[in-house]
């Protein structure tokens, strides 16, 4: 049901040692919304999506995926949830085949289903051919295919996808932008961390924007233009002139002296 909460988080904060990863995060993420997670280098995005997962423990704070406490029932979540981390480790000495079917061992798939499904994506990503292969042997794209895969494979009602486009042809960019606006009508929540901006711009419905472990903005495109004075700019402009990190020129020219 859109407009029903898919995530809330309140008061959350991560330390790594003297490092304040995230400062006193709240955000709620509504069902069947594409949400975009947005920021530079260290701003606290995939430590947030680690949270969201149960992987990494927040040091204050509450964090709700689908009705249920993270920290009280982390199991519980990562059942309902399909995540793609920023760098998938996969059982590199399976092959394709191998290891997409002990995922689907792991949510407990009926065989028929999961071969079925297996089957339809291992299609739609072109990996038909090579699912005999060693993942060893794949490419950084084919890799990414495999965990991508490995995220929908028993259609979560939320994915955490955190640089799910990372090293995919355009092809396959395609495919996931599409398929994750049709699971979007299904009421399949989405939360994406992206360092292209032309791509959280086009698909996602609100981007939050962190800085320095904070969210410094929140809002859908034409919100954004507004806070930023902006009023005909993209997220890229946007998000440069809001972080403070648009004196691009400047160290261009630095860099041709």
């Amino acid at each position: 049901m859109v407009g029903a909460v898919a995530v809330e988080l309140k008061g959350v904060v991560k330390r790594y040692h003297e490092i304040l990863a995230v400062n006193q995060l709240d955000l709620t993420i509504n069902t069947g919304e594409i949400f975009g997670l947005l920021g530079p280098n260290g701003s606290g995005k995939s430590t947030t999506l680690k949270m969201l997962m149960g992987l990494v423990t927040p040091d204050a704070g509450s964090i709700t995926v689908l009705g249920k406490d993270v920290q009280k029932d982390p199991v519980a979540v990562k059942q309902l949830v399909g995540y793609v981390p920023e760098s998938p480790r996969l059982y590199e000495f399976l092959t394709g085949i191998e290891y997409l079917d002990f995922i689907g061992n792991i949510y407990d798939m009926q065989t028929k289903e999961k071969k079925s499904r297996i089957t339809e994506y291992l299609k739609a990503f072109q990996l038909e051919g090579r699912e005999g292969d060693m993942i060893t042997s794949y490419s950084d794209g084919m890799k990414q295919k495999i965990a991508l895969i490995s995220a929908f494979l028993h259609r979560p009602k939320l994915l955490i996808l955190d640089e799910p486009l990372s090293a995919l042809d355009p092809r396959s960019a395609r495919i996931v932008k599409d398929f994750l606006q049709e699971l979007k009508a299904q009421g399949v929540t989405a939360v994406m961390s992206t360092h292209v901006l032309e791509i959280a711009q086009a698909i996602c419905d609100r981007i939050g924007i962190m800085y320095q472990g904070k969210l410094l903005a929140l809002g859908n495109m034409k919100e954004l233009r507004q806070m930023s004075k902006l009023p005909d700019s993209g997220l890229e402009d946007i998000f440069l002139k809001l972080t403070g990190t648009g004196d691009t020129r400047a160290i261009v020219e630095e860099l041709l002296k």
